[in-house]
Parts: C-alpha cells; structure tokens; sequence
C-alpha cells in the first residue's frame, strides 16, 4: 500500500468516526470503526467497525450503517478534498473477536502448562 493510500485512509477512518459519532450519538454509542482499507484509484473504501454488544445488536449496526452511508459520504464531501470520494461500505471487523479467541487458547495452554510442572 503506497503512502498516499494509507494516509486516505487514516483521514476517512478518523473524519467517519467523528461523523457518526457527533450526528449519530445515539445509534452509533456501540459502534467503533476499526479501520478503512482504500482502492488503488480511491473510487471504493471499505469500512471496518465492531461492536462493544456481541451478535444481535451486529446486525442492527450493519443495517443502520447501510443506510447511512451516503450521508456519511455527502458529509465527508464537505469535510475534506479529494480528487476521487470513494464509495463507502461497511464492513464488520472480525479481527478482534479472533484475537479474543487466539488469546483463549493461549491462555489454555498456559494454565495447563503451569500444572505439570509442579
């Protein structure tokens, strides 16, 4: 990824973030955008987020994300100047449920190892 990408990227994930957050306090308390991952020609973006409330209220977030979005992205035309405004869809970041998990496992391992030494 070129420099110029990932610094897209950080400016949509932050500018996002601060958009639901102040014009959508109340649907969005739960919601934390992780990351944002830009196209090469930055015509599409995607958007990961997760949730502090584990699987209903996912769906519900992905479906008030969806309909959102193009106001997200007419306010992000206001906010910043870009050649090319990207596309915008959202995308649930399973990333840190994984890491929860790995983190079990190893933690696991590490007990039962601690046995059988003694």
């Amino acid at each position: 990824m070129s420099n110029r990408n990932i610094r897209v990227s950080e400016l949509l994930k932050r500018e996002i973030s601060d958009i639901l957050h102040t014009r959508y306090q109340r649907e969005t308390v739960t919601i934390t955008i992780t990351g944002v991952d830009v196209s090469p020609d930055h015509s599409n973006a995607k958007v990961f987020y997760s949730t502090l409330v584990q699987d209903g209220d996912g769906v519900h977030a992905q479906r008030f994300l969806d309909q959102v979005a193009s106001k997200v992205r007419f306010e992000l035309g206001k906010r910043i100047v870009l050649k090319r405004l990207p596309a915008l869809s959202f995308q649930y970041d399973v990333s840190i449920e994984q890491g929860d998990r790995i983190n079990q496992i190893i933690d696991s391992f590490d007990t039962t190892g601690s046995d059988a030494k003694d």
